[in-house]
């Protein structure tokens, strides 16, 4: 089972999301700085949107570096305190399109 840290690696976060996707958990890649990781099915930041996902949805947040959305992750837990809210370690600019799991 995903363990639920305040960052996961890209690798993480692919793992986690194919293992509990397949156990029913919705797991979204949250663009916080409107710009997309191309092929990586990002949703853009929008907190009446992600309030309407169901409880226990797994939200990963990124930015350009990482840390900014780790410094932000009490204010992300507070906004969505139904959902797992976790940072993507090393943002966008740590993303390789050819990683798969």
């Amino acid at each position: 089972m995903a363990e639920f840290r305040d960052e996961w690696t890209q690798e993480e976060f692919l793992r986690a999301k194919k293992e509990l996707e397949a156990r029913g958990r919705k797991v979204l890649l949250v663009d916080t700085i409107a710009k997309e990781i191309e092929g990586a099915g990002t949703v853009l930041y929008n907190p009446y949107e992600l309030k309407d996902y169901p409880e226990g949805t797994v939200l990963v947040f990124y930015c350009d570096t990482g840390k900014e959305t780790k410094e932000r992750l009490p204010e992300f837990r507070k906004k969505f305190p139904d959902k797992i809210c976790i940072s993507l370690r090393g943002g966008r600019g740590y993303w390789r399109k050819t990683l798969r799991v």
